[in-house]
């Protein structure tokens, strides 16, 4: 069988790990990190739109994006 733990906090993780070592379970971690390019186009993005180049839409013009 096997368990998933979300939302761990760094302070317990290493308590979680002596129980599970403890009790003889396998330990297995798993790390999802993000697409580095998706990751620089965002802060991208930000960074333009602290420098003043970012562009303002209404609602309408989103609206019309998706038409």
């Amino acid at each position: 069988m096997n368990l998933t733990l979300k939302n761990v906090k760094k302070k317990d993780l290493p308590v979680l790990k002596a129980l599970a070592k403890r009790l003889g379970f396998e330990i297995e971690e798993q790390e999802k990190p993000y697409n580095s390019e998706f990751v620089k186009e965002i802060l991208q993005g930000q960074k333009d739109i602290e420098e003043g180049r970012g562009i303002k839409m209404t609602k309408e013009d989103l609206d019309n994006l998706w038409k």
